[in-house]
């Protein structure tokens, strides 16, 4: 079983909601990444998702944008991003890590080399954002190879047929799009995603995460209720944003919104 299997099946053990944050790696500078992934998992996360800073992002609003450009000022690469995971390991051998970013990097170092060494790093999913389920079988089966679950995105306009072609060729979770647009906007429809979900479960047995349009902790808490997984990132990133002239505080300070999360969510 992987890492994110097992704490899917622990979570819903105890009747909990998993709560997933969202970091750009290496912003805004990458000494501060690994501090504050084990400042997240203390502050209540239960996974961790791990930007890949890209130059071209297409389903990143303006707010993680703008946390790629401060990273890659810095030439913030995969094989570094692999590193990240690599140090964070020797003090946190359980939490699951994913990496979330785009293709291109992935196919200029290669797929077999690229799943050998996130499996090596201590990597437990991969989400390639620009990657459809119709042609990731070449990635999907070299990253099953190395006992990582691959993971794609839904969204409110996926039929029932394409969420069964996710289903097949991924693993982990299902991460669901709240709605048509790109991250940090503010159009949480908590019913229709509770209506999409419903009919997400009758197509597959995998945990749901949802994604896009979580701000606050009322909105997280709102989404625990119908979903197996929160996933925040462009309001933790704003909050890292804020603290880019201070770094040294940010482990400390950023994952605040996170507790307050994780203290509503098990409240609700």
């Amino acid at each position: 079983m992987s890492r994110i299997a097992a704490r899917f099946e622990s979570l819903r053990a105890q009747g909990r909601t998993a709560l997933i944050p969202y970091i750009t790696a290496g912003d805004p500078q990458p000494s501060v990444t690994v501090p504050l992934m084990h400042a997240l998992v203390e502050a209540g996360a239960d996974l961790l998702e791990l930007g890949v800073p890209f130059s071209d992002p297409m389903a990143d609003g303006p707010v993680i944008q703008a946390a790629c450009e401060r990273a890659l000022r810095h030439h913030v690469s995969l094989h570094q991003v692999l590193d990240m995971v690599r140090e964070f390991r020797r003090r946190d051998p359980d939490t699951p890590v994913v990496l979330m970013g785009y293709l291109n990097p992935v196919e200029v170092m290669g797929y077999q080399r690229f799943a050998d060494a996130a499996g090596a790093a201590g990597v437990d999913g991969v989400l390639t954002v620009d990657l459809p389920p119709e042609e990731a079988q070449e990635l999907v089966g070299v990253l099953r190879q190395q006992r990582l679950d691959p993971i794609f995105l839904a969204a409110p306009n996926s039929d029932d047929a394409r969420v069964r072609s996710m289903a097949e060729c991924g693993g982990g979770f299902l991460y669901y799009v709240s709605f048509k647009g790109v991250t940090g906007a503010n159009r949480l429809d908590i019913r229709s995603v509770a209506d999409k979900l419903e009919r997400i479960r009758a197509s597959t047995d995998l945990p749901v995460g949802v994604g896009f349009g979580i701000r606050d902790a009322e909105s997280a808490a709102r989404i625990a209720a119908v979903a197996d997984a929160v996933v925040v990132g462009s309001a933790l990133v704003t909050r890292v944003a804020a603290l880019a002239d201070t770094p040294e505080a940010i482990p400390a300070q950023a994952p605040q919104i996170i507790t307050e999360m994780r203290a509503a969510m098990d409240a609700a």
